[in-house]
């Protein structure tokens, strides 16, 4: 697997290339230090995922994501950084990242990049437990691209205000058991792995 890292802190990049490397099925194929060499060396290397920090100089980590997702929808981009800035969890949720994780956990950085590789989001658990307050309206979000009932958009934002199978279940009068094959009809519908990745599609497709 080819990994471009991307961080102002030249120490950093060093830093990340060697805890990268100590896995024999990763290769990191090149360090940048803004935005805009992201962008320069994604069209140039073509990583399978580009590790990118937010807050730097020239050009900042979500400048360089959108510029780069729309020569390349496909790219795979997971973001590492020190800030829990709301702004930057809308921003990178809405512009179609694989992820968003905090520098103070290095040691799921090697399990995270995998996932991401495989075509899965990952999403800190403090991201993840951000995400419900983050959102001011609370109207009903539309999903008309999608074939959803009213009844499993209902379970999707509960799903996404963090709610368990029981708790949705008193909510909505049903059993228990109701609710889980309901998200696991959802989930085969949607594509989708897990109740994380879940939530991440709800707070993406109601930013747009």
């Amino acid at each position: 697997m080819k990994v471009l890292i991307i961080d102002d802190d030249k120490l950093v990049c060093t830093s990340l290339k060697i805890i990268l490397e100590s896995d024999p099925d990763i290769d990191v194929v090149g360090l940048g230090y803004n935005g805009e060499m992201a962008v320069e060396l994604y069209d140039h290397l073509k990583p399978d995922v580009l590790l990118m920090d937010i807050r730097m100089e020239v050009m900042n980590g979500l400048e360089g994501a959108e510029k780069i997702l729309s020569k390349h929808r496909d790219a795979k981009i997971l973001f590492l950084t020190t800030f829990l800035d709301d702004e930057y969890i809308i921003k990178a949720l809405s512009i179609g990242s694989k992820g968003y994780l905090t520098k103070q956990n290095f040691e799921s950085i090697i399990p995270c990049v995998k996932a991401v590789q495989l075509g899965q989001t990952v999403f800190g658990d403090e991201i993840m437990t951000k995400t419900p307050s983050l959102m001011t309206d609370k109207g009903k979000p539309k999903f008309s691209d999608f074939d959803l009932n009213e009844k499993e958009l209902d379970i999707i934002t509960h799903v996404a205000n963090g709610l368990s199978n029981k708790e949705i279940a008193d909510s909505l009068y049903l059993g228990e058991g109701t609710i889980r094959n309901y998200i696991s009809v959802i989930l085969e519908k949607l594509n989708l792995r897990d109740r994380t990745q879940l939530a991440i599609f709800y707070y993406k497709n109601r930013m747009k």
